[in-house]
């Protein structure tokens, strides 16, 4: 912590508000260790699936990688159709602390990597979002975090100085490009030390 004073508090969504893991899905579709391990390392990777919260089109995405690796493409295809199911809850203790943080008043945010159609289907399923004010998706926009322009587009979005937000992230690399953008940061692990750097902010 820094001293100056926290307006506003920002979220990331993916493994910080919900859990997210690929594993969920692919581990339905295959009994075969080796088959799962080469779907989550070669084929259906977070650095490909990047691509898709980054703005790019899920259909051209899909087709291509299905040419890459056609032995693969019912799971391509059951990334395209069942996203939700990598998504399988909370993470524990995160929306307890929105709801804490709304009742003060604290004006809430969020930005989070998050592919637009992926985010259509799955925003409206969760009303703890209807308690943030506005939240800056990466596929709308085609930018995704770490992108620097993210951060300038949010601030500029949200109506708050970067150094009158506390943006709350798991990802190292976007905790950095945050606080370069000038922005005060928690690098989250786990509910209970967000309680407590909160509370040390005097935010609950």
């Amino acid at each position: 912590m820094n001293g100056q004073p926290v307006d506003a508090v920002v979220f990331d969504v993916g493994r910080v508000l919900y859990r997210w893991d690929m594993r969920l899905l692919f581990e339905k579709m295959t009994s075969d260790a080796a088959r799962l391990e080469k779907i989550l390392s070669e084929v259906v990777t977070e650095e490909w699936h990047y691509l898709h919260d980054s703005g790019q089109p899920l259909t051209k995405l899909v087709l291509d990688r299905i040419a890459r690796f056609p032995d693969f493409s019912a799971e391509i295809h059951a990334y395209a159709t069942r996203f939700n199911e990598t998504i399988p809850g909370p993470v524990e203790g995160s929306h307890e602390l929105v709801e804490r943080l709304d009742t003060r008043g604290v004006p809430l945010f969020a930005i989070t990597n998050f592919a637009d159609a992926f985010w259509a289907g799955f925003r409206p399923q969760h009303a703890i979002f209807d308690r943030f004010r506005e939240i800056v998706v990466s596929g709308v926009e085609r930018i995704a975090k770490p992108d620097p322009a993210i951060f300038a587009l949010s601030a500029d979005r949200f109506g708050y100085a970067p150094e009158a937000m506390l943006f709350i992230d798991d990802n190292p690399d976007n905790i950095a490009a945050a606080r370069d953008c000038g922005w005060q940061v928690h690098h989250f692990t786990d509910a209970e030390l967000l309680e407590s750097d909160l509370k040390a902010r005097g935010l609950i």
